[in-house]
């Protein structure tokens, strides 16, 4: 998968790491007044040249998604060439005629805009995210695109080094090898055989030449799919789509060979990871997205995932470590997937046999036709959770009508509509045979082997490039990209304080006839578990899924399936749930979180996963990569520096768990974001019902840790035998908290340095004129009191060192040279024009204002940041850079491969 975007994911572990809590997710969204029907806001047509277009107007939020999915993937690409489909992805990112790769990313991080991309057997989609203004560039980029991708042998001589490093990633993946040798067996002899990731092989076979072929022959108008979801014009946008798109001239399709399925013998694949625990996963053939029996399908995976399904049981029961079922289904096929988890050390023997007598019991007894309902009820609901998201509506389109060969989603809705008790049964009897299935067991073992074919992977010169980056825009996005508005800002929440202390947010939203709620209680395990006392908080969150006081695990559970609603309680809950159940909804949810059943066997159960689980997890590369850093950020003592063991875990008794419930889940500590089909009223007076009589006891706890002095510099190595890269991670405290405006200064900073994508100077620096790793960024991490910076990257571990000093280089250069108005101005234009991107999605929605009021902030904290960026001056951001950031004093830390042994 190809993305200009920095990974978010980090800046959570550091804030977990430096003992601040866990931050809530991210992002928010807008209110329209009312919403279109449902037959007012799709548009279709079908143009001469055989496109196939759908509009939807959602006015959620001022922002737009483009998806433009082509049928070709895997199964397409010519034989031994398994990864033609997305070396091409890749390359579409690369030069077209009329656009540089260089002008699609600065034109990416000038509007604000996310985009991606992803292969898969039978498709490859290519999207944006953006604001709404910017839908005519969004279009001119994907027809510029269609129309003339170059795949010129120099762009792919420059790409070729960097696919061939996320294969690197992958393939240090035991558990994706292992996936990958199933897959063959199942799909012998077809197209599904061979992932569409592609190998190392076939990739230094490939030439431009074949690219372009494979481009020609099937990127093609009459085999594309484009939906466009968000607040625009629907006929104003098709006559964009028609102007842009509708000169593309079709072309017949290549016949695509007949899936013939070859009879297989049952095998068992053995390996080892240096995952914290090990699995057992059952992998059989299962319908594809386009058969008839694709919804019966569908509720079968959902009914054996279900809370109440003996699969759930077993991990409930403390019988295994977790349990799973889901599917990766193609168009044509399937891969069903069934697992459980063991602990280091554990038997993997009892494991897959306690799963073994499960799917063997639904062979013979049936599914139970209350789990069917359940699901279908669940499933039904979750066309109409599509609606709160211009995304997840738009992937509803794609996969209707890319994947499964549909007319629309509403023909999905009726097919799951249509599915009998009798239809999942004999979809589970047919398929899931345990004569006809590749089963996986990865068993915990730091001594690992490298891949065998990874050696050179990564990093090196051949994908170096001194190509410029800062050409100008092509003229139809320079003018529509000039001027910076502050955007249109669309949420309006009240926000309000319970007699109990409680503080209660409330967003009305009309896209969906459903309701979001989440929940936040301020704590700090750090700061608030007893000593000795280690891992009471974790085993304590893993005990509210078994009900309450009124209800038992089972009934909980039936409670929410009765009404299609998720919900979860602990620290963090959260509810989901159609209008009409909102009511019961919060009924059970606030039954779950005030009167928690914490029954002594659950609790037994839980302490002994979480000591197993910890046992392999301390040992693990990841572990001990983020340990490392923690260590080296934080000073002796530091509350941020205690850590649960097997030891303190096993000490821990019921009544632990009940004293650190009774002391940090306090109505005055909590936080409620109520967002959907609701009115203030409503909200507050429910809120009320069922959660105004939870009273707080003594004095509020300190839930903030001390402010940190600036870390020593520091280096460590933590082997990883499975890697086949090095991952690097450089990071130091900042001085300064979230109530420091100089945060400010820094962010626009850290987008020139390294926060903005193929845009920033660590990119351009390390992969794209030297051609030292496929991926480098920096990110800032502000919170209460303590706050980080950091550098990541992945390269061949030769090429650590002159990354390093890269690294440092464009450091000092950030604190003694005041960044150029064109960074500047670009930075400015990303963090402010990506507003409405942030808030795209009612969770979003809810999920900013959650966190920015437990934070401190303003619920309109992005626009007090965009007046601070519009006002910010090159010498600001150079002297924050000087003031906070210290070069000298970066803790490193290095997990890679082991030195070979001789």
């Amino acid at each position: 998968m190809r993305s200009t975007a920095t990974p978010r994911l980090l800046p959570l572990a550091l804030a977990v790491m430096l003992g601040c809590g866990l931050p809530a997710s991210q992002s928010a969204q807008a209110a329209p007044a009312s919403t279109p029907s449902a037959s007012e806001a799709v548009t279709r047509a079908t143009l001469d040249n055989g496109l196939r277009v759908v509009i939807v107007r959602d006015t959620l939020a001022p922002m737009v998604t483009t998806q433009i999915t082509y049928l070709a993937g895997g199964y397409e690409t010519p034989a031994g060439m398994p990864g033609s489909a997305h070396a091409l992805e890749h390359m579409l990112f690369r030069d077209s005629r009329g656009m540089t790769g260089a002008q699609l990313n600065e034109m990416t991080g000038k509007m604000g805009a996310d985009n991606n991309a992803f292969t898969t057997a039978d498709a490859t989609q290519y999207y944006f995210v953006a604001p709404a203004q910017y839908v005519d560039l969004l279009l001119q980029i994907e027809s510029t695109r269609m129309r003339g991708a170059l795949m010129t042998d120099k762009d792919w001589g420059l790409e070729k080094g960097a696919i061939e490093q996320e294969v690197s990633r992958d393939i240090s993946d035991p558990g994706y090898l292992a996936f990958a040798d199933a897959e063959r067996t199942l799909f012998a002899g077809t197209g599904y055989a061979e992932d569409a990731l592609g190998t190392r092989p076939s990739f230094d076979k490939t030439t431009g030449a074949d690219l372009r072929a494979f481009h020609d022959a099937w990127y093609r108008p009459n085999n594309a799919i484009l939906v466009i979801v968000g607040d625009v014009e629907p006929q104003a946008t098709l006559a964009q789509v028609k102007t842009l798109f509708g000169s593309i001239p079709s072309h017949p399709l290549p016949a695509r060979a007949p899936l013939a399925l070859q009879p297989f013998a049952a095998k068992t694949i053995a390996r080892t990871t240096p995952d914290a625990t090990g699995s057992v996963q059952f992998f059989y053939r299962f319908p594809g997205q386009k058969s008839a029996d694709s919804a019966a399908a569908q509720l079968l995976m959902d009914a054996l995932s279900n809370a109440r399904s003996g699969l759930s049981e077993l991990a409930a029961q403390g019988k295994v470590l977790s349990a799973n079922a889901g599917a990766q289904t193609f168009s044509n096929a399937g891969i069903a997937m069934v697992s459980v988890g063991f602990p280091k050390g554990g038997d993997a023997r009892a494991a897959q046999a306690a799963m073994d007598a499960q799917i063997a019991a639904v062979l013979r007894d049936g599914v139970p036709a209350d789990l069917v309902e359940a699901a279908r009820r669940a499933e039904l609901a979750q066309f109409e959770f599509n609606k709160n998201s211009a995304v997840t509506q738009a992937s509803a389109w794609s996969q209707a009508l890319a994947w499964q060969g549909l007319d629309s989603p509403e023909q999905a809705e009726q097919a799951i509509r249509a599915v009998t008790v009798d239809d999942v049964n004999r979809v589970a009897r047919a398929w899931l045979k345990p004569d006809q299935r590749v089963t996986v067991v990865l068993t915990p073992d730091p001594n690992g082997k490298r891949p065998p074919d990874s050696s050179g992977f990564g990093g090196s010169e051949k994908f170096g490039s001194d190509d410029k980056l800062d050409a100008p825009l092509p003229a139809w996005a320079a003018t529509a990209l000039a001027k910076l508005d502050m955007p249109h800002w669309t949420l309006a929440p009240q926000r309000m304080t319970l007699g109990n202390g409680i503080t209660l947010i409330v967003q009305p939203e009309s896209v969906s006839k459903t309701v979001t709620v989440i929940g936040h209680v301020d704590h700090n395990a750090s700061l608030q578990e007893a000593p000795g006392k280690e891992g009471v908080a974790r085993v304590l969150e893993s005990l509210f899924d078994y009900g309450s006081v009124s209800l038992d695990r089972n009934a909980f559970h039936k409670a929410l399936d009765d009404i299609a609603a998720n919900a979860s309680g602990g620290s963090d809950f959260n509810l989901a749930v159609p209008s009409e159940g909102f009511d019961r909804g919060m009924a059970l949810l606030a039954d779950d979180e005030l009167h928690p059943a914490l029954p002594a066997e659950a609790f037994a159960v839980q302490q002994k996963t979480l000591s197993r689980t910890l046992a392999g997890e301390l040992q693990s590369p990841s572990y001990q990569m983020f340990r490392a850093l923690r260590k080296g950020l934080l000073p002796a003592g530091d509350p941020g520096l205690r850590e649960a063991t097997p030891a303190t875990v096993d000490k821990l008794d019921l009544q632990d768990a009940k004293d650190y419930y009774a002391s940090t889940f306090r109505p005055d500590m909590t936080t409620i974001v109520v967002v959907g089909d609701v009115t203030p009223e409503q909200a507050r007076a429910t809120v009320e019902k069922y959660f105004g009589g939870w009273k707080a006891q003594g004095a509020k706890p300190d839930t903030i840790p001390a402010k940190v002095p600036l870390n020593p510099p520091s280096y460590t190595v933590v082997p990883n035998a499975y890697a086949s890269q090095d991952q690097v991670l450089m990071a130091q405290t900042l001085g300064l908290d979230l109530s420091n405006p100089d945060r400010f200064a820094l962010t626009l900073g850290n987008d020139v340095l390294g926060g903005n994508g193929f845009a920033s100077r660590l990119m351009t620096d390390i992969r794209v004129k030297h051609g030292f790793a496929y991926g480098a960024g920096s990110g800032m991490q502000f919170d209460r009191s303590r706050s980080t910076f950091y550098v990541q990257y992945g390269s061949d571990p030769g090429k650590v060192a002159p990354v390093d000093a890269l690294v440092q280089q464009n450091l000092h250069a950030m604190q003694t040279t005041p960044v150029s108005k064109a960074e500047l101005d670009n930075a400015r234009q990303y963090e402010i024009r990506s507003i409405p991107v942030s808030v795209s999605s009612v969770e979003r929605i809810a999920r900013e204002l959650l966190g920015w009021s437990w934070k401190g902030l303003p619920l309109d904290e992005p626009m007090v940041a965009a007046r601070h960026y519009l006002d910010m001056t090159p010498a600001q951001v150079q002297e924050a850079f000087r003031k906070y950031i210290a070069p000298d004093h970066l803790v490193q830390v290095v997990q890679g491969p082991a030195p070979e042994k001789h």
